[in-house]
């Protein structure tokens, strides 16, 4: 399945919420990519910010050489660095049949992200991926 700019962002946790017209403005800033099978997408320590949504393809996923789940459609990477800009912290490269992805720079964020509204909405996503994070930390020890 393949995933318009716009379906795929209001597909994000992190979005979920903001008003169309915040979405579509968002669609505006960023541009859609197509990465080749088996070239890194990201790379894990690297500076380069920005969050990138799946369209079409798949990409592996990998966190210190150990591989996590795959990425396809509507799944995304890329959302803290865009935030926070640190490092990646994962390396992602384009499956078999290649990736495509639309990325939105952290650059092209930054104006978003000063209407309050949508700190709102960001802070809320944020804080339950942290109450996630810790439950599951709990359940582990």
């Amino acid at each position: 399945m393949t995933y318009s700019a716009s379906r795929a962002l209001a597909r994000v946790d992190l979005f979920e919420g903001m008003s169309e017209e915040t979405l579509n403005d968002l669609v505006q800033f960023g541009a859609t990519f197509t990465t080749s099978p088996g070239v890194p997408v990201v790379e894990q320590g690297t500076a380069d910010v920005g969050l990138q949504v799946v369209l079409e393809g798949t990409a592996e996923v990998s966190v210190n050489g150990v591989r996590r789940p795959s990425l396809g459609p509507g799944d995304y990477l890329g959302e803290i660095s865009m935030i926070d800009d640190a490092t990646r912290s994962a390396t992602v490269v384009a499956g078999p049949e290649g990736v495509t992805t639309f990325r939105l720079s952290a650059l092209a964020f930054a104006p978003v992200l000063e209407n309050p509204a949508v700190a709102r909405v960001l802070l809320k996503a944020l804080c339950a991926r942290i109450r996630s994070l810790e439950s599951a930390t709990s359940e582990l020890g």
